[in-house]
């Protein structure tokens, strides 16, 4: 698939199973996410890879977190969110690691991390697999960062789900650049 093509016709795939990328497939993935613009070249990303009974151990620390900050949590939320990371063969926690940069806000640095985030689902699908971006209020929580063993200036910014799809692609949204890219500055007026 061509670099054009990859980029517009990529959708989420919600529905994953077997075979997650393996092998060289896997490492060009990998390797997509480490081409993200990055000034500085602070590499502020962190990637966590939860497979197997990882997934379930991810599953029971979102429990625990969530938990942890709302003691009075439902039992059928909390075991929507222990199955959670069962949805898909592999998991990536997304983690923006950064620091304090005279030059490099983090605000910048985060976005560093989205970036990588959309190059693996791009390489994914190039390679004819499938991915989602998946976040919930458990991503954001203290509790979540320490269950992780994470350093505590890092920040989770969601769970990049791969794997292979179990239902044929969604037609991408059509949508009219028109609506979106705005002359500046207006004319007339």
């Amino acid at each position: 698939m061509d670099t054009l093509e990859t980029l517009l016709t990529r959708t989420s795939s919600p529905r994953l199973c077997d075979p997650p990328p393996r092998g060289s497939a896997r490492e060009r993935i990998f390797r997509a996410a480490l081409r993200a613009p990055d000034h500085a070249r602070l590499r502020p990303w962190r990637f966590l890879v939860v497979e197997g009974d990882g997934r379930a151990r991810l599953g029971e620390a979102m429990v625990r977190a969530t938990l942890a900050a709302r003691p009075d949590a439902d039992a059928q939320s909390l075991d929507k969110l222990a199955a959670a990371p069962l949805r898909a063969p592999l998991v990536l926690v997304l983690v923006a690691r950064t620091v304090e940069h005279p030059k490099v806000p983090v605000i910048e640095q985060q976005l560093s991390l989205a970036c990588a985030a959309h190059a693996m689902l791009l390489a994914a699908h190039a390679l004819g697999f499938g991915g989602i971006w998946r976040t919930g209020d458990v991503t954001y929580l203290d509790a979540l960062r320490a269950e992780l063993g994470l350093l505590p200036t890092d920040r989770v910014a969601g769970f990049l789900y791969l794997g292979t799809p179990e239902v044929a692609p969604r037609e991408p949204m059509v949508a009219d650049p028109a609506d979106f890219f705005l002359d500046w500055p207006p004319t007339g007026g």
